[in-house]
């Protein structure tokens, strides 16, 4: 379930396995660079799944013209390099606009993943300025409370 934080799901090309993961910034940045999907690759591996050919696929998530954060956030992510650093675009009250699935992809890159599809960080992704298609915590919650969610889902067919 998530809201605006980024969705991302995993497969085996083979088909053998599936997986989920809840990537909000957070989770995304981890501690010392090994967040959430360091950790389910991490896993994947060590249950004996070839991770070697996995595709990934990236949900909607707020986007990047919506998602405005501290120098925390741009510090949590900061390994120096200029993919880092052009995934945040600063603003000039000193805070940032970071582009959440573009982070992901970088993370994914560098395991060495090469399928990735889906949110390809443009606007058709965000969920924040698409209100007809997507719920957003950040702009919903002032209508519907603290309740709301999308789902995103995957499954192995038998």
């Amino acid at each position: 379930m998530v809201a605006d934080c980024l969705p991302v799901l995993l497969c085996a090309a083979s088909g053998q396995w599936v997986a989920a993961a809840h990537a909000g910034w957070r989770g995304l940045a981890g501690q010392q660079g090994r967040g959430v999907l360091e950790t389910l690759m991490s896993d994947l591996s060590q249950a004996g799944c070839d991770v070697s050919n996995v595709l990934a696929w990236l949900g909607p998530c707020i986007g990047q013209e919506a998602f405005e954060v501290g120098a925390e956030v741009l510090s949590a992510f900061d390994d120096g390099s200029d993919a880092v650093k052009g995934m945040f675009q600063a603003q000039a009250d000193g805070k940032f606009k970071a582009d959440l699935a573009g982070l992901a992809r970088l993370r994914l890159q560098s395991m060495g993943l090469t399928r990735i599809h889906g949110n390809d960080s443009t606007s058709a992704w965000c969920t924040v300025s698409r209100p007809e298609i997507f719920f957003s915590h950040r702009r919903d919650s002032r209508l519907l409370g603290n309740s709301g969610r999308m789902a995103a889902c995957i499954w192995l067919d038998a």
